[in-house]
């Protein structure tokens, strides 16, 4: 398994891959994913043989990114890196994919002296996802309601 910085040739398996993830990964377009890409601190890729598997997206704070779960953070915290979406290919689910990322998130953010935050969906809820964010050592600090969602706003120290 290879990990590197993704590409804007990227963009279609991106998109692939985060639809596999719904609801949890939250619906955008490739154009959206392109956005992402241009705000993202961490744009970082699973590759098995040249092809995307899975994916992961940060950013820092102060970003213009329209997320009301991204806001929450910004409005409440100096410093972090908010983990935007994280998926793997549903055919390499359960293979240490997510975690060799995550791996990846929290030594970066480890580097650059920055606590992580994410969100989990509790509504609709999202056990296996909690059960992974609890295992890196995340805990939660919140909950956040809109529309017909609501998701468990998720803090690690660095």
């Amino acid at each position: 398994m290879l990990l590197r910085t993704l590409g804007s040739e990227d963009i279609p398996a991106i998109w692939k891959i985060n639809e596999q993830g719904l609801p949890g990964t939250g619906k955008v377009s490739q154009d959206e994913i392109a956005e992402l890409m241009r705000l993202a601190e961490l744009p970082l890729g699973a590759y098995e043989e040249d092809r995307l598997v899975g994916f992961v997206l940060c950013l820092l704070p102060r970003t213009k990114y329209a997320s009301p779960n991204y806001a929450w953070f910004d409005q409440r915290y100096q410093n972090f890196l908010y983990v935007d979406r994280i998926a793997v290919l549903e055919s390499h689910r359960n293979r240490t994919i997510g975690s060799l990322l995550y791996q990846e998130v929290i030594a970066y953010a480890q580097q650059n002296n920055y606590p992580i935050t994410a969100e989990v969906s509790l509504k609709p809820p999202n056990p296996d996802s909690m059960r992974f964010h609890h295992r890196f050592g995340f805990s939660e600090v919140g909950v956040l309601h809109h529309e017909s969602k609501s998701v468990t706003m998720m803090f690690r120290e660095c």
